[in-house]
């Protein structure tokens, strides 16, 4: 069974976006243990540990939603591409018939 190049494309997509978002799922993980593990040692800064953890997982939901949605796109734009490069190649040859 040969699923062609647009199949690898949505693969590699799926499997892109899969990856950015167990990446962000483990990294904010990470940051709420650290942060609960912190506060336990040392309640009295537990204002200030807990804004840093809230901003510093926001910008990770960023980066992860940028990668998922880069990551979607690709096929998209690579569909795009190839109709016009097969566009551009048809009006090639017809110019070149013209003549």
């Amino acid at each position: 069974m040969d699923i062609g190049a647009f199949g690898w494309a949505y693969l590699g997509a799926g499997i892109g976006a899969g990856i950015a978002a167990i990446g962000a799922g483990l990294g904010i993980g990470r940051i709420a243990g650290s942060a609960v593990e912190s506060i336990a040692r040392q309640p009295s800064a537990a204002g200030d540990i807990r804004g840093t953890t809230i901003v510093t997982s926001a910008f990770i939901e960023g980066v992860c939603l940028f990668a998922v949605v880069v990551c979607l796109l690709v096929p998209i734009f690579a569909g795009s591409l190839k109709e016009a490069a097969e566009n551009a190649g048809k009006a090639a040859a017809e110019a070149q018939f013209k003549k």
